[in-house]
């Protein structure tokens, strides 16, 4: 249902490295770059992470309560994403953990733009 999701950033190149580095475990790399936006993902037939300078020219707001959340397939993989994204700069907004028993794992994680992002794994 989900084609891409876009979030922006200041610094593209930045941006880009950081995303492609973070989720290259996944599959994931840029797959179409136009300048000021590029797709990250596996392919363009499955969801993908758009990133963009804004359109306005403003500087990228995040907005309160939204998120980008990324199912990277187990435990083991959140805690691995987690602990890569901080490596490469992010901030931590949760630490990987069981947040409803036997339900929800997730991490949370702001890229250097302010975006928040999860990874999770249910069950």
């Amino acid at each position: 249902m989900i084609g891409y999701v876009t979030i922006g950033v200041r610094d593209m190149d930045k941006a880009k490295a950081f995303y492609s580095e973070l989720l290259a475990d996944l599959g994931a790399k840029v797959l179409m770059d136009m300048g000021r936006i590029a797709f990250l993902g596996s392919s363009m037939d499955a969801p993908m992470l758009s990133i963009c300078v804004p359109y306005d020219k403003n500087d990228p707001s995040p907005g309160n309560g939204n998120m980008v959340a990324i199912n990277p397939g187990s435990k083991e993989k959140v805690d691995e994403l987690y602990r890569k994204a901080i490596a490469l700069g992010a901030s931590s907004e949760g630490e990987p953990g069981q947040r409803v028993p036997d339900v929800f794992y997730g991490a949370y994680i702001r890229d250097a733009d302010g975006n928040k992002i999860a990874f999770f794994q249910f069950g």
